[in-house]
């Protein structure tokens, strides 16, 4: 009788001890967190595919994929024969055609000017002296219209002289500044060979190689923002309707297992 009493009293405290133990579950109000799942690429925001201005070989690429530039800043130099002899011969033309480079021209005209100067007045005084021995019944009327003619034609060519000097300087400018502005064109061209990132941002592609042929239509570059991205996804029509413009997403990659990054839908098309 007492060993049946006992066991009596060992399963009370069990069945107590087990009922001391249970676990309460209380409700929580909180926000539902739902995963869509959706392939597509990430690209740096102000991201964009760089091109040469002009057609030449790769010289020298001054940048490694990766590295930050700024904006201006030189990403490969390309090199043209022909523009750097266009360069060349602009340069010689300008020197050519400078007024200094003339001064030769000038300075013989010049001398034309002051001989003509000196026999016009010396035309003048005869032509004044015969015109007083005329005046006092001396000499013929002849030599009076010799005279004359003698001083107009003196005139004539003095001021003939004047004016090619003045033709010749104003070609001489012409010319020169004709000459300085194809230097400055042909000089700007020749900067067209290097090219230069638009934007301040980090160079993710560099496509081509040195020694290849660039043109205007193909892309050399890939530069974007270095620190902000975006992200193209292609989600499915069954999803689609659970997104929303300026919504907060939480997003996860499989290239960056265990790292979550915080995004806002800009745009969905």
């Amino acid at each position: 009788m007492t060993r049946f009493c006992t066991n009596i009293l060992l399963l009370t405290i069990l069945m107590q001890s087990c009922k001391s133990k249970q676990e309460k579950i209380l409700p929580l109000q909180e926000a539902i967190t739902e995963s869509v799942y959706a392939s597509g690429i990430v690209k740096s925001t102000n991201q964009y595919n760089v091109f040469s201005t002009a057609n030449g070989l790769v010289a020298e690429i001054l940048v490694k994929e990766g590295e930050e530039v700024k904006k201006g800043d030189a990403i490969i130099k390309l090199v043209n024969t022909n523009a750097n002899l266009n360069t060349e011969n602009a340069a010689l033309a300008a020197d050519y055609n400078a007024v200094n480079a003339n001064a030769e021209k000038l300075n013989k005209i010049q001398i034309n000017i002051n001989f003509a100067k000196e026999k016009t007045d010396a035309d003048k005084l005869l032509q004044a002296r015969q015109q007083n021995l005329w005046n006092k019944g001396i000499g013929t009327k002849n030599d009076l219209k010799q005279r004359q003619l003698s001083y107009k034609s003196s005139v004539t060519a003095y001021e003939a002289a004047k004016l090619r000097y003045a033709q010749l300087k104003k070609q001489i400018s012409f010319q020169g500044s004709q000459a300085q502005h194809n230097l400055e064109i042909a000089s700007t061209i020749k900067n067209d060979y290097t090219v230069k990132s638009n934007v301040d941002g980090r160079v993710y592609n560099i496509t081509m190689k040195q020694g290849e042929m660039v043109n205007t239509l193909t892309p050399v570059a890939v530069i974007g923002n270095a620190g902000v991205f975006m992200i193209e996804l292609q989600v499915d029509e069954y999803d689609i309707n659970r997104i929303k413009l300026k919504q907060n997403i939480l997003l996860s990659m499989d290239s960056y297992k265990g790292q979550i990054f915080e995004a806002v839908v800009t745009k969905i098309d």
